[in-house]
């Protein structure tokens, strides 16, 4: 048996996440604990995981999320208020906020552990295809198309 108190776990650096994945040593399912004050985000940004699904448990306030099927597709908004959950498919689109006046307090499950097929909007500039893959080489994040191969910054 793991037990830990959230607030005993650090922080990450540019923003109040904490990972509990390591501090429970979970071997099967990552899960950080998220505060975020108005304006802030859960992640970097409109992306999808191709090998994982997540699920976010709001515990208080409000999470707002953009959520699309295809990377290009218009976004549909869905708000997740303290008490409800909210779960993505492997290969679906989204990315979560606090738009209200109040923290929001959350749990993100994602499953399996390890993710390293995760997608962003493209479209890349050699073939036009409209999604790119994250890379980390390095300690460094990068994109390349999955399709032709190019590499398109790091």
């Amino acid at each position: 048996m793991e037990h830990v108190t959230v607030d005993d776990v650090d922080t990450h650096e540019e923003m109040d996440r904490r990972d509990l994945t390591g501090a429970l040593g979970t071997t099967d399912f990552a899960i950080n604990h998220y505060e975020l004050a108005p304006g802030e985000e859960f992640s970097g940004g409109l992306h999808t995981h191709l090998d994982q699904e997540e699920l976010f448990y709001v515990l208080s306030g409000t999470a707002t999320f953009d959520v699309a099927e295809e990377p290009l597709d218009d976004l549909e908004t869905v708000e997740v208020e303290a008490g409800e959950v909210v779960r993505f498919a492997p290969g679906e689109y989204q990315t979560g906020q606090n738009e209200g006046d109040e923290a929001v307090e959350a749990l993100a499950f994602g499953a399996p552990k390890e993710t390293t097929d995760v997608r962003v909007p493209g479209p890349c500039p050699e073939c036009e295809n409209d999604s790119l893959a994250l890379t980390f080489e390095g300690g460094e994040m990068g994109t390349e198309c999955p399709e032709c191969g190019t590499e398109l910054g790091r």
